[in-house]
C-alpha cells in the first residue's frame, strides 16, 4: 500500500499538479487549513441558504468559520510538536 502511494504521490509530481503538490509539502498547516475552511464554508452555505441571512451576516459566518477552521487546524498541530 505504501508503496502505491509513493508512486501515486511522484506521479502527482512529474504532472500538470506538480507545482500544487509542492506547494501543499511546503505548506501542509496552510493547505489543511485551506481544505478545510473551504468545506466548512460550502457545508454553511448548503445549510443556511434558507435562513434570510443578510450580506453582513453572511460575512460574519463565513469569516468566523475560517477562523474555526484555522484553530482546528492550530489544535492539531499540537500534537506534531510534542516529543515522545
Amino acid at each position: 500500500m505504501t508503496d502505491f502511494l509513493n508512486r501515486t504521490v511522484d506521479n502527482l509530481r512529474k504532472g500538470p499538479l506538480g507545482p500544487v503538490v509542492q506547494w501543499v509539502e511546503i505548506h501542509p498547516r496552510l493547505s489543511a487549513w485551506l481544505v478545510l475552511a473551504l468545506g466548512m464554508v460550502i457545508l454553511l452555505v448548503i445549510e443556511a441558504r434558507d435562513v434570510g441571512l443578510l450580506p453582513g451576516q453572511w460575512a460574519a459566518l463565513i469569516v468566523a468559520t475560517v477562523l474555526v477552521a484555522g484553530g482546528c487546524i492550530w489544535i492539531i498541530s499540537w500534537e506534531e510538536d510534542e516529543e515522545p
